[in-house]
């Protein structure tokens, strides 16, 4: 509300937490199915996808959904996993996003990470939790949202879903325009498997970004993210001088760890993957990239280095954790524990703004002697203050290419 007024217009945000939408024939989010042109070389290097015609209608193409065609930039979002939420962010569409997973969770650790840049946050408040119960129809179609930022694979393993379902919603309220699988590189429903292909994080983004009409943000920021790793990769020390490391989350109230690989392919590890460090649990086989071992287990790997995942959310409390390793028989003889190298980690469903962090966090907590030392983190607090000098990444950069000011 601008104060030096007396009037107040509601944004589509504040009237979707106050009632909700009705559902008719008339919400079509322009999903009117085939090209309308030749495929052109994506701006994520992939083959295809932005087709503009002269009615300003465009098509975007990716898998497993094909081509979607679009009216008009989408002014409200579904979204499930807060990666498509930060991508949106990234895009300057923030105020678009109508759902997220655990909002809380989600929102803080987003903005714990965009404290660091000027004019950049997330209204997080207020969101549903599209998983809360389950994806539901019933929301879907009371929302009303003009994409669904969604794997409509994914949709069809929920409770009370199949394919005709999932066309029905795509054809009657908006498009479904996801990919969930490329996450960890799982095999897709057999239904979607011929048409499935793998994509990484930022290539994602790329196409998210044909969705919004803001190729030249994409572009600015995939510039930014080159920059980084390119800094990683030259300040990497040998492989066989990286330490050894573990990703993980204590169990609360079991001797457990849940367990999760660092260099295998998918975007849920783009923050671990071009780190390179030797994964203690490499040898081990688990489904969808996570596993659980006991303490025993844990203490026979002995990592030089425990990320704590999730350890910058309101969930998961790094301290806390530390405490329980320090005070447990088996927990007090790990290295990692012994060196005072047990860290916060982030979220595996990180998008483009988080992974910068994300890779910022790991690199100096892995290598503080190559990238120079984690500052340490206070739980329930944004991202730590880094020196200008030591940031891996330009904040400033970041915040106008979001904004809209380069």
């Amino acid at each position: 509300m601008d104060d030096t007024s007396d009037h107040w217009t509601p944004t589509r945000r504040d009237y979707l937490r106050g009632s909700a939408m009705l559902v008719g024939g008339g919400l079509l989010a322009g999903c009117t199915g085939g090209s309308s042109g030749e495929n052109a070389m994506a701006d994520d290097g992939t083959t295809a996808s932005t087709t503009t015609t002269a009615d300003s209608s465009y098509t975007v193409s990716m898998a497993p959904v094909g081509e979607v065609s679009f009216d008009r930039v989408p002014e409200s979002v579904f979204t499930v996993f807060p990666q498509y939420a930060d991508m949106a962010v990234a895009l300057g569409h923030g105020d678009a996003v109508d759902t997220v997973y655990v909002p809380k969770m989600s929102g803080t650790t987003m903005n714990h990470y965009y404290h660091h840049l000027d004019g950049v946050s997330f209204d997080w408040e207020g969101l549903q939790d599209p998983l809360a119960d389950g994806i539901t129809r019933e929301e879907v179609y009371e929302l009303g949202s003009d994409v669904h930022f969604v794997d409509p694979a994914y949709v069809t393993t929920q409770d009370g879903w199949n394919r005709s379902d999932v066309e029905e919603v795509a054809s009657t309220v908006g498009p479904w325009f996801g990919n969930f699988y490329s996450g960890t590189h799982a095999t897709a429903p057999e239904a979607y498997r011929d048409d499935y292909q793998y994509y990484s994080l930022w290539e994602l983004f790329g196409k998210v970004a044909q969705v919004f009409q803001e190729t030249e943000r994409y572009r600015q920021l995939e510039a930014v993210h080159a920059d980084l790793l390119e800094t990683i990769r030259e300040g990497l020390p040998p492989a066989e001088e990286r330490p050894t490391a573990v990703r993980v989350t204590m169990a609360p109230k079991r001797d457990v760890f849940y367990t999760y690989h660092l260099n295998e392919p998918g975007y849920w590890l783009a923050d671990t993957r071009p780190l390179g460090a030797t994964d203690a649990f490499a040898a081990k086989d688990w489904s969808n990239l996570w596993g659980t071992v006991d303490f025993e287990t844990m203490l026979e790997a002995d990592p030089d280095v425990i990320l704590n995942l999730w350890g910058l959310t309101p969930y998961a409390s790094t301290a806390t954790t530390r405490e329980r390793l320090q005070d447990h028989p088996v927990g007090s003889q790990l290295t990692a524990v012994q060196n005072d190298r047990v860290y916060p980690a982030g979220m595996r469903y990180q998008g483009p703004l988080m992974n910068l962090f994300q890779l910022e966090m790991g690199a100096k907590q892995l290598y503080p002697e190559q990238f120079g030392a984690w500052p340490g983190y206070t739980d329930g607090e944004p991202y730590p203050d880094i020196p200008t000098e030591e940031q891996l990444f330009d904040r400033q950069r970041v915040a106008a290419i979001v904004a809209g000011d380069r």
